[in-house]
């Protein structure tokens, strides 16, 4: 799944990036509030963490004109720990959910996690599909209670594809959500990469609908 996180500072950059990347994440970033509006309005990204003191553009800015232009992405925001009124503002303009500052990886991860989860409709850690069984907060793969051992890039399509269960996933979409919007991946590698998947998991497990993309039925 493809994430944008807007932080100006690098440190906290660094931080937030190697800890949703090693939960199976897709990681963009946007150092100012004008790439980040341009990159949520015109990109598709499961959820962005948003911190509120940026520059040219401030959060609450960012995500005013995010939600006035019907963007619905959840949002996490980030904010100092005794700043109660961002909190409120935050919420006021949209956001799903609040992190303050300095945080835990885990609970990052894990509220972030939360909100993607609640937006699609789950409301459990667990993705379930028939046999499959995947425990987003491990990044454990299971079918029929057996493990299975996934790259990286596997289990960030597999989680995908389960997560939009019933509907097509275009090869574009999938593309960007396994492999990140600035990399071009080789024009038969995301073949490759659902071709390890049917192995691992049954040949029927996804479905390609032609003209449309990928698919697990619900």
């Amino acid at each position: 799944m493809r994430v944008l996180v807007v932080e100006d500072e690098k440190t906290i950059v660094e931080e937030i990036a190697s800890a949703l990347s090693d939960a199976g994440y897709v990681v963009d970033v946007a150092r100012d509030g004008d790439d980040a509006w341009f990159r949520a309005e015109t990109e598709n990204y499961e959820a962005i963490v948003l911190d509120l003191g940026l520059p040219r553009l401030d959060g609450i800015s960012v995500l005013k004109k995010l939600r006035a232009a019907r963007v619905g992405t959840p949002v996490l925001i980030l904010t100092a720990r005794d700043s109660w009124m961002e909190r409120v503002d935050g919420f006021d303009a949209g956001a799903d959910d609040y992190l303050p500052k300095p945080f835990h990886r885990q609970e990052l991860v894990a509220r972030l996690a939360a909100i993607i989860r609640r937006t699609g409709g789950h409301f459990s850690p667990i993705l379930e599909c028939g046999d499959l069984r995947i425990d987003t907060r491990r990044s454990a793969v299971t079918v029929a209670d057996k493990p299975i051992a996934l790259t990286a890039l596997e289990y960030r399509a597999i989680r995908y594809l389960v997560h939009n269960r019933g509907r097509p996933v275009s090869r574009v979409e999938l593309a960007e959500q396994v492999y990140g919007g600035e990399r071009e991946p080789d024009s038969n590698a995301l073949e490759v990469l659902v071709g390890r998947l049917r192995k691992k998991l049954g040949q029927d497990f996804i479905s390609t609908r032609r003209g449309y993309g990928y698919v697990i039925e619900d």
